[in-house]
């Protein structure tokens, strides 16, 4: 079987998931092409898109996530059609409509409201269309998706802008156009991918195709290609607000004859942008830059080619402590990522689609500590370059929507860190006052995969099997099954489904290098170092999925994920420097709950909400121990999950009066696990009393918190050009919200007081 997806793999390519291309064809009655207008909308996958047949009557609409559609055609001078398509395939559907004159045609009325529950998905899949982008509030640099996806029930948002799903710790993928980033994409680590650049998000935590691997915590589909358009057009904004945050950036794309050309550029800086150990709010400055190229082109009805070079640039300064503020500390971060992909596309006898999908990317990372740094003053510079192919061959026959192919990584991580410790006094006797690593090693990742989706009367099933290879500081292979059924009731707008993963997990790789060196054995007189193992799980989900009025659609989840070498993460000495750990196992169940109104009359919004417990257990399987650590070898005990917030919930509601746009949304959770043994008038002193009041200690626990904002927009113009202007209210109540406090892992961390922001958004 290896050997059949092998040779499979050196054919095809991979797409996005779960998506597919309408081509439709206008004709009048005798046959002769029109150019039209052609709107296609779907409320469960929040798509709403306003295009133009070109003058041969055709329009190509590409990367459509799998569902039903809305289409409406219409000509002045020709009666308007309405009518429903299904996307399922991954190959292109054809669409042909004819229209005919205003006086002598009817046509039946076919609305949106058909398309808000898919009665084929089989598994909880969250979209974010463009609309409810443009319209959210305006985040701090480096944290537009990972606050539009926190919004979705399963996902937690910490301190600078780290996402969690469903308990996990760094197991978050983003598929970006198609090629996928598993290492962490938080503000401290790596320049932001931009949401005004982002088209469309698919958020998925469960029923996961055989085509994922690797990190499986959550996966965060992004598209950023805009559907071809001829003639130039654009989009500029502009951005400003508290902590003198401001920001701009700017797209443009030229389409002519079958080639498309579009460029993006963004500048962000603020004065907040981590969220610091204190209410002064120290030393908390960081700008980022980033710009984009692509070129598409059609070389044929089946073939495409495109190019896309992408670089970001931030760099900020690490937050201090008041001690550290009054010692005059100055710790600076940069992070930059240059990446170049290409893809190639060919459709062979119009139900077989090849894709090939290529990245070459550098990523790079520094630290540096002035020399009054306390307690100690770290020097780091690291990096990764990468180089990935992936291929799959999809088919389309009869019931079957089938796909196979397969994925190579080649990676090249380096490591330099050093330090000299300040304050001895803050360490443990014997720790060397100096330390100094420099390392470097190559990482070898493969996969395989196979799978299919069958659709049968009311039910729709999809199996797959998935097979890796790990080989960097540890070398590991695993076969995945994974499972997913769904029954609808048709007429009903019910769908029930369920799902099992069998997940391989590969350990993060920032700074695994470093806390798995020998040398590292130089910093304690008690030291264990254990490799670090991929995790192994079985994630299991049962939902239901339910449309009331043709307006409100529920959807309700319930989920259990096992883990064997549970991943987390440690802090090296008091460096802030983090490094991968694997815990024995974890057990981690919930459940969530997402009420959604695409559009009752003037209003539209959601509620969600989840429940989650997440108990790990000892002894350490993998990673570094020092000191008084090394007994976690030996030890038994169970532990609450460092994610462990048992109840989040967001909701958000939006009024519509022509022009204008009134919101209000809020975000609610019960508070983390604080691990805090000093005394509170220790605390006091380091943290404030405002601060260490969020806290109850003896609950274990950082107290509930409640944020509210709104946001007010005006849109101005149609369909030549359009400027929209908004004003944002962040925490609109003002309140102190602790989300870290002395955490192990974490350490303190607040979130932002009141903030104010003005975007304004011209389209042309």
């Amino acid at each position: 079987m290896l050997s059949c997806l092998f040779s499979l793999w050196m054919l095809a390519q991979f797409a996005p998931s779960n998506t597919g291309e309408l081509r439709v064809t206008v004709n009048d009655a005798t046959g002769l092409p029109l150019r039209s207008a052609v709107e296609l909308v779907s409320q469960a996958n929040q798509v709403r898109r306003t295009l133009q047949t070109d003058d041969e009557g055709r329009l190509v609409a590409r990367q459509l996530p799998f569902g039903t559609y809305q289409i409406v055609v219409s000509r002045e001078g020709f009666a308007a059609f309405a009518g429903l398509v299904e996307i399922r395939s991954a190959t292109p559907t054809p669409y042909t409509v004819t229209l005919g004159l205003a006086v002598l045609q009817s046509q039946v009325s076919v609305t949106a409201d058909e398309t808000l529950v898919d009665s084929r998905q089989t598994a909880a899949m969250n979209r974010i269309g463009r609309d409810s982008i443009d319209s959210r509030v305006l985040a701090l640099p480096g944290r537009s998706l990972p606050n539009l996806v926190s919004t979705q029930p399963g996902w937690l948002l910490e301190a600078n802008g780290v996402l969690h799903p469903r308990g996990s710790e760094y197991q978050t993928q983003y598929v970006v156009d198609g090629l996928p980033l598993s290492d962490n994409r938080s503000p401290s680590f790596a320049p932001e991918i931009e949401a005004d650049s982002v088209q469309s998000m698919g958020i998925l935590t469960g029923g996961y195709p055989a085509e994922y691997g690797r990190k499986l915590g959550g996966i965060i589909e992004v598209v950023t290609a805009e559907d071809a358009a001829r003639g130039f057009h654009g989009v500029l904004g502009a951005a400003g607000g508290s902590f003198d945050t401001r920001a701009g950036d700017a797209a443009a794309q030229y389409g002519w004859q079958d080639n498309t050309i579009t460029g993006t550029g963004a500048w962000s800086g603020t004065n907040r942008y981590l969220d610091p150990p204190v209410e002064e709010n120290f030393s908390n400055h960081g700008t980022s830059v980033r710009f984009s190229g692509r070129f598409d082109r059609s070389l044929n009805a089946g073939d495409r080619l495109g190019v896309i070079m992408r670089h970001g640039h931030s760099s900020f300064l690490v937050p201090n402590e008041r001690l550290q503020q009054e010692a005059g500390q100055r710790q600076a971060r940069n992070g930059r990522e240059t990446l170049g992909q290409f893809s190639y596309q060919r459709i062979a006898r119009s139900t077989m689609l090849f894709d090939v999908r290529g990245m070459a990317r550098r990523l790079e990372a520094e630290l540096s500590s002035n020399a009054a740094s306390t307690p100690i003053r770290a020097q780091q510079n690291r990096g990764l370059r990468e180089g990935y192919l992936r291929s799959t061959l999809s088919g389309h026959h009869g019931r079957h929507e089938w796909k196979a192919g397969g994925d190579a990584d080649f990676g090249t991580v380096r490591e330099q860190f050093s330090y000299v410790i300040t304050d001895p006094d803050q360490f443990e006797r014997g720790t060397p006052a100096a330390f100094a690593f420099s390392g470097r090693a190559n990482d070898r990742e493969q996969a395989l995969f196979v799978q299919d989706r069958i659709s049968l009367g009311a039910w729709t099933a999809s199996a797959g099997l998935r097979w890796d290879r790990y080989a960097f500081l540890v070398h590991d292979r695993a076969l995945s099954p994974r499972m997913a059924v769904a029954w609808s009731l048709p007429g009903r707008d019910l769908v029930a489904r369920a799902s099992y993963d069998r997940a391989f997990q590969t350990p993060s790789f920032e700074n695994l290098l470093l806390a798995s060196s020998a040398s590292v054995e130089a910093l304690s007189t008690q030291v264990a170092r254990l490799p670090v193992p991929p995790s192994r799980g079985n994630f299991y989900e049962a939902g239901l999925t339910k449309g009331f009025f043709s307006r409100v659609r529920v959807d309700i989840n319930a989920y259990r994920r096992q883990i064997e070498d549970f991943a987390d993460d440690d802090v090296l000495l008091n460096t802030g420097v983090t490094f991968p750990i694997a815990f024995s196992r974890a057990d981690i169940r919930g459940g969530e709950v997402k009420v959604t109104v695409p559009m009752w009359k003037r209003v539209s919004g959601f509620l969600s909400y989840a429940n989650m417990t997440g108990v790990g257990f000892l002894p350490v399987h993998g990673g570094l121990l020092l000191g008084d650590e090394v007994g976690a070898l030996s030890a038994t005990d169970r532990f609450v999950v460092t994610q462990d917030q048992r109840n989040t919930a967001a909701a958000r509601a939006m009024y519509t009066a022509g022009r204008l746009s009134v919101a209000i949304g809020a975000a609610y959770g019960s508070g983390l696990p604080v691990e805090f043994d000093a005394s509170e008038e220790e605390a006091v002193e380091q943290f404030g009393a405002r601060v260490v009041n969020q806290v109850d200690v003896e609950r274990g626990r950082i107290r509930p918190f409640l944020s509210v904002d709104s946001s007010v927009a005006y849109s101005l113009g149609g369909d030549a050009g359009r400027l929209r202007i908004q004003a944002d209210v962040s925490n609109l109540t003002n309140r102190l919200r602790v989300i870290n406090f002395a955490g192990v892992f974490s350490g303190t961390a607040l979130a932002s007081p009141r903030a104010v922001s003005i975007r304004i958004q011209a389209s042309f």
